[in-house]
Parts: C-alpha cells; sequence; structure tokens
C-alpha cells in the first residue's frame, strides 16, 4: 500500500463477492463495469480497506431481531422483495452487513482521527422492522446507537443531504432526544409517505446550486448549532445532480463540491468528529457520478489535512 501524507482513509463493500453476484437494484448506484474506475480512483487518494462484517448483536439493537432472523434464513414475502427493490440472495444480507460494517469501522477511524469514510452505505430507506428503497440494514442508525450507547457520544447529527428523505432513519430515532435527525430532499420524491424528521428541508423539483446551499445556510446550520452535535454522520447523497435517474434536483457538480465543503468544513473547524458516507446516487453518466464520488473524497480530506496540518 502506498505511503500518504494524511492519516484517513476509506472503506470499501465493493470488492467483496456479493457485490460481483446476485440481483443488483434495477438502477444501482453505478454499473458495475465502471466501479473498478472508482476505486481506482478512490486509491489514489487514500488507502482503501475491504470492509469489515458487522456483528449481528449490533443490528439487533436497532432492529427487530425477528426480522433480522427471517432475512438471514430468506424467510421474506415477495411484497417484501419488492419494497426492498430486488429479489432476495445470500448476497443481499451479505452486502447489508459488509455496508454497515464498513460504516462502523469508519466510525472508529472518526472517533481516532476525526474523519471517516465509507464508499458505500447510507442506507436510510432501512426502519427497524422491515426494508424499503435497496436499504436492509440501516447502516447510520446502528452506529449511532453503539456510539450513544458506549458513552462515546452524547450529541449526534444525522445530516442527510441524499436526495430522498431518510423516512427510515427519521422513524428509528424518533424518540431519540441525543440525535438530531436533518433531512434535505426533494419533496415530491420517493418516499412519498414521508416521515418526520428532527428537521425536514422540503425542495421542490428542478432546486439548484443558489437555492440548496441557501437552504443550507439559513435553515439547517443555526439548528445544528443550536444542537451542538459532539458527533457527526453526513449522507452524502450524489442524487442531487442534474441528470440523476432517481432524483428531481438539478444540482451542478460545482454546486455538490460547494455543498461538501460546507459540510467538510464545518466539521473540521468545529472539531467534530464526522463520518460521511456516499449514500444515492443514479446518474445516467457513470463518469458524472465518479468525479462526484471522488469530489466529495477530494473535500473531505482537504478540509481535515488543513486541521490536523499535516501537509
Amino acid at each position: 500500500m502506498p505511503a500518504f501524507p494524511h492519516p484517513f482513509r476509506a472503506y470499501t463493500a465493493f470488492r467483496r463477492a456479493a457485490y460481483s453476484a446476485g440481483p443488483a437494484p434495477r438502477r444501482q448506484f453505478l454499473p458495475r463495469e465502471f466501479i473498478g474506475a472508482l476505486l481506482d480512483g478512490a486509491a489514489e487518494r487514500l488507502p482503501l480497506l475491504d470492509a469489515p462484517d458487522l456483528p449481528w448483536e449490533l443490528a439487533e439493537r436497532v432492529h427487530d431481531p425477528a426480522y433480522l432472523a427471517r432475512w438471514r434464513q430468506g424467510e421474506v414475502t415477495r411484497a417484501e422483495e419488492r419494497a426492498l427493490g430486488f429479489a432476495w440472495t445470500p448476497a443481499v444480507v451479505e452486502r447489508g452487513l459488509s455496508s454497515a460494517g464498513a460504516t462502523l469501522a469508519a466510525t472508529r477511524d472518526a472517533l481516532e482521527v476525526g474523519l471517516g469514510l465509507n464508499l458505500g452505505g447510507g442506507t436510510h430507506h432501512a426502519y427497524a422492522d422491515h426494508a424499503e428503497g435497496f436499504s436492509f440494514l440501516n447502516d447510520v442508525v446502528i452506529s449511532a446507537r453503539w456510539l450513544l450507547d458506549s458513552g462515546q457520544a452524547r450529541r449526534v447529527l444525522i445530516l442527510d443531504l441524499d436526495v430522498h428523505q431518510g423516512n427510515g432513519t427519521a422513524s428509528m430515532l424518533a424518540d431519540e432526544a441525543r440525535s438530531l435527525t436533518v433531512s434535505v430532499h426533494a419533496e415530491g420524491n420517493y418516499p412519498f409517505s414521508k416521515e418526520r424528521s428532527d428537521l425536514d428541508v422540503a425542495l421542490p423539483d428542478g432546486t439548484g446550486d443558489a437555492a440548496y446551499l441557501e437552504g443550507l445556510n439559513s435553515r439547517v446550520a443555526p439548528v445544528v448549532a443550536d444542537f451542538r452535535p459532539d458527533f457527526a454522520f453526513y449522507l452524502a447523497g450524489a442524487d442531487v445532480l442534474a441528470g440523476d435517474q432517481l432524483g428531481r434536483l438539478a444540482l451542478s457538480p460545482a454546486g455538490v463540491r460547494a455543498r461538501d465543503d460546507r459540510v467538510f468544513g464545518w466539521a473540521a473547524r468545529s472539531g467534530v468528529p464526522l463520518v460521511a458516507v456516499m449514500a444515492g446516487g443514479y446518474n445516467r453518466d457513470p463518469q458524472t457520478l465518479i468525479s462526484a464520488r471522488l469530489g466529495t473524497l477530494d473535500s473531505a480530506l482537504s478540509a481535515f489535512i488543513q486541521r490536523a496540518g499535516v501537509i
């Protein structure tokens, strides 16, 4: 592994066998033939580690054990498969376990060096007792619960900037006063029956850079400042980009980079450990999506390397 002038690294589940076999979403985040380009670009920037599996007992802290047992054994209905977005196979369970394991590993990194990165994750449609929207395990809620239960954080922010509302996350943390769930999303998009986050910023179709960034500044920033988190999760969805198959907003690549710079810059300046997960992205142009993903990594490294003062 090459030497890097910084202590940061990222985790990926995309090199595991489950990602090269078995079912995929009808519109998966990136066609399999392009995944190598994303991983190569990431590996030029920082060490890239394979995702570890999440211990099942951590999943059971937030998900109904009976629900998990049925999915582990493949005892699911066609309706449940349709709600998830693809048919059950053992690979579906392995993907969920490794993606959530990557977020937990990134959480441990953030506690140690300030920044943790998962090239996947952000499965925010998973509920405590059922799967939805390509989401079987809610990786961010699992890691947030681990932090709070272990006393390693007292106030956890979940900043969800995916184009879709984080309905599962909002539901699972509705009664948790030590968390702040913030979702900035397209109002008319999936899920069509939404939950109530602590702060929902619902945007009209076609919202572009200026209005989106103004919403972050005027509506999100004051609420986050009042909450005073001591740990943050950032769902850096690239599905806000114009041209996304499942998105209804119209941000430019420059707008997405400005969004990322605001989030990572805030965390680095505030000294708040942060985990970034990539969440959704289904752009019609795979190269646009890859560039956005790598831009998110560049933004994170720029902010946190400057904070660490290592170069």
